[in-house]
């Protein structure tokens, strides 16, 4: 659906030149909710600028379904950015316009008969839920209900992508759940291939199918969300996972500080960080692996929660008793299909 080849995008001014984006390669599958978290600066906002060529690439091509955008003339290239609709962090409503008329916008700038903008106006607000909003003004609405209109407005034209631009982090937590839930609606709904930045870690675990983490305008790492959110393999999404959790890195130090004991002659000790995904995160796996290797054990740290709808869950364990019986304990929960990471 989206394919970004060798993109790159490089900045000068007054003489010196900064790289936003350097060779950058993606691919996104329709019908998915793409993830790109990172940092300030790390050019997640040139990203998603250039899949649209709101920003045009220095280098490198940008295909979304099937067609380069990098070689269209003008008039070719916006027919096929009303394919892609587009919603922002600070909303970019019309002020002196009504919601009803900020809906409206696009479709009036490409001459749709007044019957059909009226048709799909009240679709669209009635998706959003502010039917009853539509004669009020954006000064007149919250946040939330203010992100609700960008959303509608970008949908009006009938997209295959949506583009969201930092699209909740203006927004309260409570909010930004909501609109994370309609963003997840609209995806089953119409199949819609949704392209999400963000520099928080829960908005991805919330509604992605996969993750790209974006440092230093290159891609450190990809994939599956439940593979990257419980394997983290670059030092940028180890911390932008820790982060997310209570307590975050401070609190697996602390951890790890404190994991050592007191062991009795030839006892032995393993500190192992287990991790559970779907139906398993509710069985009583490692209670029945540890009755029976009689390894006597202690959970130090935990976290029980989903990832978009699936759950999971993370232990470290402190698991002491004879070598041998320790390593049968995890050979034990190695069978039944959980991850381990030996800490220590």
């Amino acid at each position: 659906m989206i394919e970004l080849v060798g993109l790159t995008k490089t900045y000068g001014r007054r003489g010196k030149t900064t790289t936003a984006l350097s060779e950058l390669d993606l691919s996104i599958q329709k019908g998915e909710i793409f993830g790109v978290i990172g940092h300030s600066g790390a050019g997640k906002s040139t990203l998603i600028r250039c899949i649209n060529l709101l920003e045009r690439p220095t280098a490198g091509e940008v295909w979304v379904d099937g067609v380069n955008l990098t070689e269209l003339g003008k008039s070719e290239l916006q027919q096929q950015r009303r394919k892609i609709g587009m919603i922002f962090q600070h909303f970019n409503l019309l002020s002196s316009a009504t919601v009803y008329d900020n809906v409206a916008f696009p479709l009036k700038l490409v001459n749709t008969p007044k019957d059909a903008i009226d048709r799909k106006v009240k679709e669209m607000l009635a998706l959003v839920g502010l039917e009853q909003h539509s004669s009020k003004y954006p000064a007149q609405l919250s946040g939330g209900q203010k992100q609700r209109v960008g959303i509608a407005r970008a949908l009006a034209s009938d997209p295959s992508v949506l583009l969201c631009d930092e699209a909740t982090s203006a927004l309260d937590p409570q909010t930004t759940d909501s609109i994370l839930k309609l963003l997840l609606d609209i995806n089953e709904k119409y199949n819609l291939t949704i392209v999400l930045i963000t520099h928080e870690m829960h908005v991805i675990q919330n509604i992605c199918d996969r993750v790209a983490v974006i440092h230093q305008g290159g891609i450190v790492e990809q994939g599956p969300v439940t593979e990257v959110f419980l394997k983290p393999q670059h030092a940028i999404t180890r911390d932008f996972v820790s982060r997310d959790r209570e307590g975050g890195l401070a609190l697996e130090e602390m951890v790890l500080a404190n994991a050592g004991t007191e062991l009795g002659t030839g006892v032995s000790s393993k500190l192992v960080k287990v991790s559970f995904l779907g139906n398993k995160t509710y069985e009583a796996i490692l209670s029945r692996a540890v009755r029976k290797t009689g390894v006597d054990f202690a959970i130090l740290q935990g976290t029980i929660s989903t990832i978009k709808q699936v759950p999971y869950g993370q232990l470290t364990v402190r698991f002491e008793g004879d070598v041998q019986a320790i390593e049968q304990t995890l050979s034990e929960l190695a069978a039944e299909g959980l991850d381990m990471e030996v800490l220590r």
